[in-house]
């Protein structure tokens, strides 16, 4: 198959980002075409004059829209680009020299109509950026919880790093309001319309999340409240694991109250999974410091994300309304 590849970036008052996204791709490994579309969402501080700095290394475009966030401007870059295969970037991703290659390989030896990377920290990265980078990756915090290299045909692929053919797109419709929680919405859409999605694993990312603990504990809090509101739309989907960490979190507070009456296994039970997080953190980062607060982090991952998850499922099962009447700050308006 002939596989056109349009790279596509949603960028919101993050210049700096798209410089950094923009060296990445002009240091590729690989030797084919591709174009990348950038796509400004009603940003106050523009990236043009830096996307001009990169014509003459890259296929580039360029256009300005009114804010109506990132899912709608995927949309939209998607309709305008020229290839028959997206790839979805996140402006705060950085590519190893090599992606575009793995990206390629993978296609050609088997073929998927849409597919997921993986996301790593460069050395480059802060202390807190490689802690948080843990929480989300790993497989013993909510990491694990979306699919691994064995869920061939039923992983679910991140914006950040995504690819999706044309044909999958226009099909299934592409992203909808719904902000955070807008690709595994797409993702869904795409198994019902016939197509599967892979993991490939090697075609990894630097993703850097510029967050402090504040952002993300926001930011967990609403991937949890997203998810009971995906399981209503598609039921099917709907897992027993969506549930671990609100129930994690209801345990700790409850190994925490046995302790007044005497009763520590639990909370020991806790103690042991914390130094399994802390062993695990260390051997992946090789920095005790990361391994430390990688605990922290798994904290408010499970925190948020369970307060979120709790709070989403009461207001859908015992209330009539709608949940963009519910929850008006998950889905933005389409201009």
């Amino acid at each position: 198959m002939n596989i056109e590849i349009s790279i596509i970036v949603p960028v919101y008052n993050r210049p700096e980002e798209v410089r950094e996204l923009l060296q990445s791709l002009s240091a590729q490994e690989f030797t084919g075409d591709f174009e990348v579309v950038i796509v400004e969402d009603g940003s106050t501080q523009s990236s043009e004059d830096i996307v001009d700095s990169f014509r003459k290394n890259l296929n580039i475009s360029y256009y300005f829209k009114a804010n109506s966030g990132p899912g709608d401007s995927r949309n939209f870059g998607m309709q305008k680009a020229k290839g028959n295969y997206f790839i979805i970037l996140d402006s705060d991703c950085i590519l190893p020299p090599q992606y575009l290659v793995e990206v390629d390989r993978e296609l050609q030896n088997n073929f998927v109509h849409c597919f997921g990377g993986p996301d790593a920290a460069d050395q480059s990265f802060s202390t807190v950026q490689k802690a948080i980078n843990y929480a989300m990756t790993s497989i013993f915090t909510t990491g694990g919880i979306r699919g691994g290299k064995k869920s061939v045909g039923k992983f679910q692929p991140r914006s950040f790093n995504m690819g999706i053919s044309r044909v999958a797109f226009e099909k299934a419709g592409g992203f909808g309001r719904i902000h955070p929680g807008e690709d595994p919405d797409l993702s869904f859409r795409i198994w019902k319309a016939g197509f599967d999605s892979r993991l490939f694993p090697n075609a990894y990312v630097y993703h850097k999340r510029r967050i402090d603990w504040n952002k993300f504990y926001t930011q967990v809090n609403k991937f949890g409240m997203v998810r009971p509101i995906l399981n209503q739309w598609h039921p099917g989907t709907a897992k027993l694991t969506y549930w671990f960490p609100t129930l994690f979190m209801l345990g700790l507070v409850v190994s925490i109250a046995l302790t007044f009456i005497g009763i520590y296994l639990p909370l020991m039970l806790y103690g042991c999974y914390f130094f399994l997080l802390l062993v695990d953190a260390l051997l992946k980062t090789k920095n005790i410091a990361v391994a430390q607060l990688s605990i922290f982090a798994a904290l408010i991952q499970f925190t948020g994300y369970g307060i979120g998850f709790l709070k989403s499922t009461i207001l859908l099962n015992f209330s009539n309304k709608e949940p963009e009447e519910l929850f008006p700050k998950l889905f933005f308006k389409v201009k």
